[in-house]
Parts: C-alpha cells; structure tokens; sequence
C-alpha cells in the first residue's frame, strides 16, 4: 500500500492505482472524457490534469500512478484555468446544435461546460466542418462527425472490450476523424456499445433518433431476457411506448456494455403478433373468446380428460415466481412430476444435480474468470454469451488469465486462447477423458492411491489414442494453473453423449480439486433463467432447490407448506411427454411461454405429438406455431409487463421490473395459474410476486435468507448448497469418427437466439439472412462459393439459404443457426440424432424470393 494526499485529505491505496482512482475514493471530482474505468489509460483529453508536488507541469491523473507521500491538487486557479482552456479549444469547432442533438439533456460536454467552461470563447474562426449530412454507418448506428471530440472511447471499447475493431480513426491532429471501414460498419456487431460510451452526439442510435428527449422518457431499471449473462439494462418507454434500451455505468455483470441483442432487440413487446383474447377450437379453428367462456370451455375439458396423465413445459425465459408456481400447479392440482424447462433437450439431472451441487460457484462472473485459466467447454460464446466474451476477453488483458477452449464451434475468442482444442460434436466427453488421462499421467503422485487404482483400471487410455490433438497441451496448462474456472456452454446437451461429457466435466473438476486447484465451475446459459428454472424445480426429477423428487424430507416438507400432496415418483421429461401423446395417454399438456413447434429436435414428430394430445393449452404472450396447434390458448402477459426475479448464470438474483401494461387483454401468468386451478377448485397461495418469492426464501436452500429489498440494483447471489462430490472414472465413449457424410450442427447466431428476438423489428435490419455456414475445404470440394444459394438435404428433410465460407469452420462440418423460423430447420432432424448426416449441394433452378420472410427458396 503506498500513501497519497489529495487536498488534504490522506488516503492510503494498492501500488499502481491511480491519481484518478484515489481521487474518486476520497469523493474528489476530477473532470474526464476519454477516461474509461475499463479501458487502459489514453491521457489525451487533458482535462484531468492535476498538480503534483515537486513536478513542474500539470499531470494526466489518468495516467499517473500514485507513489509513496505523492501531494496532489486537484482544484487550483491553475488547474481551473487549463480545464476551461481545455473546454474552450473542444467547443471552437464543436457545432452548436444542441437542440437538435439527440444527446441533449445528458450529453458530457454540455454538462462539463456548465461546470467548468468559459462564459465566453475566444476562437472567432469559422468551424470545421467534415460533412454536412450525418453518415449512416450500419442499420443502428448514424454519426455525425462534426461533434467528435477525440476522446477514442468508442474506437477503444469496439477494439479491447467487444473485440469487432469495426471503428478506427484517419488523418491526424485536427483532422482526425472517427470512421468504419470504408465510411460502414460492415462487420461490427451491432451491439451499440460505441453509442453508450460517446459523451457526445457524434455517434448516435438509429432507431431512437428524434423520437425523445431524456426528460421525456420514463425509465426503468430491469434485466436482459437474451441469455443468462444477466445484463442489467435502462428501458426508456414514454406514455407506454417502448423508446429505447441503454446501460449504466458500472453497475451489474455487465457494466456500461450490452449486445446487440440487449440493446436493440428488445422492440419485439410491441410485436403486431400478439395473442389479443382466449381463443378456444371450434370445427378446427380457433376462435377468440372472452375468459369467462374460455374458462367454462376449459374447465369441461380438464374433467373429460382427469383421468389420463397430464404433463408440463415452460419457458426459462420466465421469472422465477413464475416457473415456481407452475411447478406448484402442475404438482398439486394436476397431480404430476411430468414438468420440464427446455424443448431443445432433456436435462439429465442423475449427472448434472450432483455438478451443480458440488462445484458450482454462485459468485460474480468477474471473481471467477480471475482465476489462473479459464477452460471453456463447448458452444460459442461470442453468438450465446456475448458480454460474457468481453469479460473473458477483459479478464485475458487485465489479468493475463489463461483461455483455454474445448469445443466444436469456432468462436472469435479462439484467436485470444492460449490453447484450442477442435472436436466433433459429441466428441467433447472424450475430449476431456483425455484431459483427465494427461493430468493424471503428468501429476499422478500426487493423487490419492484408490483414485489412481479406480482410475487406471477403468480409463486409464493415454491422450494420444484418443486421436485428439490438443488434449495433452490442454492438460499441460490446466496442471500449471494454481487455479481453475470451469464454463460449460448447455450446448452440450444437445448431444446424445451429454450424461457422459457431465461425468467427463465432473471427473476433471475432481482431479483437478486433489491437485489442490482452486476451482470454479459455472455453466453458459443462452436462455435468461435457465438457472432460476432448475432452481425453481422445474425437472421431472426435481423438486425446488434440486432435491430428487424420491427425498422423502423434502417433498414432505414442501407438501405440508404448500397443503397438498406431491407425487412420489419422477415424472416424464418432454420427450417421454411427447411419447405418451403419441400413444393416446396424454390427457393435458400444458405449454407456458415456448415453442417446441419451432425448438424440439424433429419437427415432424413434436406436431404429431401434440396433435395427437386429448387436450393441449398454450399459455403465451405471441402466436406461435404450438398455439396454433392448441385446443385453448390464454393470452399471457410477457417481458416488461410483470414483475419478478431471473437467476442468471452466476447464480445472482436480480428483479425484472414491469415497464408497460399487458397488452390487449393478456393477464400476468400468476393469475392465469390462478385461474386454471379455480376451475379445479383449487387455489394456489400465496399468488403474489412479493409473496411468492418470500416461500422460494424460505423453502429453497440456496435461496434462504434472501429479501427483495436485498437483492438492491445489483441483485444479489444466491448460495451454495455443497454435498460430497462423486467420482465415477469410466472408460470414455470413442471418438466420433469424422466419416465421408457431412455433418449438420445448430445453435445460436448473435442476431436471434429464440423467437422472440425474431419478432424484433430492429433486429431484423441487422441480422444476415439465414446462412449455411461450411469450411474452405468442403465448399472447394463442393464446387461452391462464398454467397451461393445451397441446399441442405437430410433423410427427414431439405432446406435452402445462403451459404457462407467461415475459413476458421472445422472441416466435415455445416452449422445452420436455428433460430429462424421460416427455415424449418428441426424438420431435418430426428430425435436421438445429433449431429445430423446431410448433403449440401448448389441450387440450379429458378428462384423465387419471398421478400416477406427474406428466404431464399428453390421452385
């Protein structure tokens, strides 16, 4: 620690912090514009300046770092003088168009002026002026470079944090000018990260232009519902009307920064494909309805068909009150376990309760990637998580952490990795077999004898055999590392082989815990509340706080809280669902915010399994392909429009809070589970968000202790629940063989990531057209070329789209993201099946463009 004296007032601060730093501690306001507390230092604003004893020239407090008995003034004539200089010298060419900026009311320079400015300038020559028109540099971003003041954040933060180096700057002195390439933004990601950082009008956003003032706008404080990063996000609506989405400084996981999708794609609430009333069938169509006739239609229906089972599925996009109460509803009132969160795949809780108990860590995302390495285990983080990538990314600048990448898919942040591992879908579990082989043959001493013995007699096979490379450079960083973080993308889970890839992931956290590694594992959600739905119980298998539905403890202690009895034995996943359905015996499916239509992994045999359902209701804020297949739909209200928590990925809960009124005649979900037990005569209490999460507080473990009032404006997290970690050291499934047939993978893109994100207007300017993505050397074996028009064929099904040329796309490989609907892309898959064997082939015939979807179709 060394000591600093800042007008007065002694202050003593780590070794290597700044003037700047220490100032804030003690409550001194030093003015800045290029300062960014995440970026590294740039000291070319100059309005920072400070004097220090014994130093003959004024000192960037930015960039100066503290030293023992340093004396520091940070307000004198001098330093007054030199900020107004400063101030004058911006404003000479900077153009007075304040009342048509779009920044006006919270712009820097404005506010910086008012502070500390001149009253009068001394520059009489005329301004410089770069253009006279603004330049439209993407679909969301429009700058005017005539108000540019140089400070370089928005350069910087597209370079260091977001990692896109979409801006950069030309000609020098007074000439420089902030631009993309070739005057577009061509391969930005769109995330707007430059537009929050500005202290200016210069860049600004498209969509929000001229449509508000700050003063105007009623803001809201809420969280994102794109994946389960859990950025914290500003909505400003007026008189009801969503305006636009912005971020605040230094506040949440994700600090001032959000994606595209956060920051733009959150228009989809005002979507004309809103449910407006109940619709009940009649002669094969549905009709609107009024409540009251929907809820006596209903209630005959649920008596018709009591006696037949009855199942659940929900979005883990809801809040946590809410999945709470539907597993509530569904095993109190409907009498069944048959309850899951996901439609793209079935959660193996046997494998993954036991994880998540062991190691994972409810601790910020920050703490955890400090850690020595970082092992990223599947998927794609820059398209899933992308504020987690610029953390990753923040993290391997700031703290030179070891990135270290185990996955199918290519990602941006493999040019950053010290170490990537490429393997084959659902080959990651043999991938890390290996692993665990090379930290066991490098460090084996070290480990207990029965490991060792329990080890070798079972998987003892050498990384080399595996025919991997890559594993034993893998292991080789993991075994220097004195501490280890664990992120685990749930893309994983796709795969056939994912009960096996969690026992592989379990096995190297284990080892590397005997090791004496310090450890952290946390998993990569693409959906807002995937945590929060397993924590809720969400799982046929699990009750709230992941205890097994056979613990007889706690089903009796949530039965004798909740006045009702709950099944004894687990219940059917969606896929067992589906499988009753299809076999006459299924009574009620009930479908809550998600669209297995468009989800499931075999588009042919989820519709003919809800069709063949004796009853299915739909409960959704937007018409989807599963609600036209429904026998009663109940309008539901959706983001924005009620209250509630999110779990995120790091175990943090914070509070979603409602910025409009349910629009038409949508009710909240809690009152619409109020409603279906009414017609059973029964009655769910307590039935408020309040209320409700008071009993998730008092009843689920890792939740105890929590208030609403506690969670504050960065949430708060929620605690471990550790139980004794099981090692179960069994031979690993063989290699996937790389085979002659190309093999089709999915996931997120980073425009869409689900069907909301494709109700976004804005959104839709942005994203590329649905793409087919392959390697250089398929597609030059191929005979095709970047941009053709392909088809992809598989034995269920055919689709046709773009193709793309990804020179960082493993060969044998072909991704298609499946977050567009008009594709139909699970209509080329087979449940069980993954990845998927197809054939790619150029399209010769004549074409029709169907300008309304933006899919490019053969005829």
């Amino acid at each position: 620690m060394v000591s600093i004296t800042i007008d007065g007032q002694t202050l003593e601060v780590e070794a290597g912090s700044t003037v700047l730093q220490a100032a804030r501690r003690l409550g001194i306001d030093i003015p800045t514009f290029c300062y960014l507390k995440r970026l590294p230092p740039l000291a070319s604003c100059r309005m920072c300046l400070v004097e220090i004893e014994g130093q003959r020239r004024l000192q960037p407090s930015c960039a100066t770092a503290v030293t023992e008995g340093m004396v520091v003034r940070a307000n004198t004539p001098l330093i007054e003088e030199t900020r107004s200089s400063m101030l004058d010298m911006l404003l000479a060419n900077h153009p007075l168009d304040c009342p048509i900026c779009d920044k006006g009311g919270e712009c820097e320079l404005q506010n910086m002026v008012m502070a500390y400015g001149p009253r009068e300038s001394r520059f009489r020559d005329d301004k410089r002026v770069f253009h006279s028109e603004d330049i439209r540099l993407s679909p969301v971003v429009i700058m005017n470079v005539n108000r540019c003041i140089q400070c370089q954040r928005c350069v910087r933060m597209c370079e260091e944090v977001v990692g896109a180096v979409a801006l950069g700057t030309v000609e020098k002195g007074m000439d420089t000018a902030v631009t993309g390439f070739e005057g577009s933004l061509a391969g930005c990601d769109q995330c707007g990260n430059c537009i929050e950082v500005c202290p200016v009008g210069a860049l600004m956003s498209f969509p929000y232009r001229y449509k508000a003032r700050p003063w105007d706008l009623t803001e809201t404080d809420t969280v994102c519902l794109h994946c389960g990063t859990g950025c914290q996000l500003t909505v400003g609506t007026r008189k009801g009307e969503f305006m636009r989405v912005r971020s605040k400084w230094d506040e949440g996981v994700n600090r001032e920064t959000l994606c595209v999708r956060g920051r733009f794609g959150l228009d989809f609430v005002a979507s004309r494909d809103r449910i407006k009333r109940p619709m009940i069938r009649r002669d094969g169509a549905l009709v609107l309805v009024s409540w009251d006739e929907a809820g006596d239609y209903l209630r005959r229906r649920l008596s018709a068909v009591e006696d037949k089972a009855a199942g659940g599925l929900a979005s883990p996009r809801l809040p946590n009150e809410v999945l709470y109460q539907f597993q509530k509803l569904m095993r109190t009132v409907f009498r069944t376990n048959s309850i899951d969160c996901s439609s793209r795949w079935s959660t193996p809780f046997d494998t993954l309760g036991p994880l998540l108990a062991a190691f994972h860590s409810r601790a910020p995302l920050d703490d955890v990637i400090d850690n020595d390495c970082v092992l990223v285990v599947g998927g794609n983080v820059t398209e899933e998580n992308p504020v987690t990538e610029y953390l990753l990314r923040d993290g391997m600048r700031r703290r030179q952490t070891g990135l270290l990448m185990l996955s199918a898919r290519p990602s941006r942040l493999d040019a950053d990795a010290r170490v990537v591992v490429r393997v084959l879908p659902g080959g990651e579990a043999a991938g890390l077999a290996a692993v665990v082989a090379g930290l066991v043959a490098a460090v084996g001493q070290a480990l207990p004898g029965e490991v060792l013995a329990g080890f070798d007699a079972t998987s003892g096979r050498p990384a080399a055999e595996t025919g991997i490379d890559g594993p034993g450079r893998l292991a080789a960083a993991l075994g220097e590392g004195r501490s280890v973080t664990v992120l685990v993308s749930v893309d994983l889970l796709r795969s056939p082989e994912a009960h096996a890839t969690l026992q592989q992931i379990n096995n190297l956290l284990q080892v590397l815990r005997l090791l004496g590694k310090g450890l952290a594992m946390q998993f990569l959600f693409d959906r807002a509340n995937q945590m929060g739905a397993w924590d809720m119980g969400v799982l046929p298998a699990a009750l709230p706080g992941l205890r097994a539905v056979t613990d007889d403890v706690a089903r009796t202690t949530l039965a004798r809280n909740w006045g009702a009895e709950i099944p004894s034995e687990p219940g059917a996943n969606l896929d067992a669902m589906l499988e009753l359905c299809v076999g006459g015996r299924m009574g009620a499916l009930y479908v809550v915010g998600t669209d297995p239509v468009i989800a499931y992994p075999d588009r042919d045999f989820v519709t003919r399994a809800l069709g063949a359902a004796d009853l299915l209701i739909v409960q959704d804020a937007f018409l989807t392909d599963t609600a036209g297949l429904a026998e009663v739909v109940l309008p539901a209200a959706g983001y924005g429009e009620e209250t509630g928590t999110f779990t995120n990925n790091e175990g943090r809960t914070q509070t979603v809070r409602k910025f409009r009124e349910p629009a038409f005649e949508a009710r909240s979900n809690l009152a619409i589970f109020d409603f279906v037990a009414a017609l059973r005569n029964q009655a769910l209490r307590p039935s408020t968000p309040g209320e409700i999460f008071d009993e998730i507080a008092r009843l689920v473990p890792a939740y105890q202790g929590l208030t609403q009032h506690a969670l504050g404006a960065d949430g708060a997290f929620t605690k471990a629940v550790p139980t004794p970690p099981v090692a179960r050291f069994f031979a690993p499934p063989p290699v996937p063989a790389a085979g002659d047939r190309l093999m089709l993978i999915t996931g997120n893109c980073l425009f869409h990531n689900g069907y909301l994100s494709e109700r976004s207007d804005i959104l839709n300017t942005v994203a590329n057209d649905p793409y087919v993505a392959m390697s250089v050397q398929d597609t030059e074996q191929l005979g095709l070329s970047d941009g053709d028009l392909v088809i992809v064929r598989s034995a269920r099904g055919e689709l046709t789209a773009q193709l793309k040329v990804d020179r960082r796309f493993p060969q044998g490989l072909v991704f298609v993201p499946e977050n567009y609907r008009a594709l139909r892309l699970n209509g080329l898959m087979r449940r069980g099946e993954y990845p998927c064997p197809v054939e790619v082939q150029k399209v010769h015939a004549t074409l029709e463009v169907d300008r309304t979807s933006r899919i490019w179709r053969g005829v």
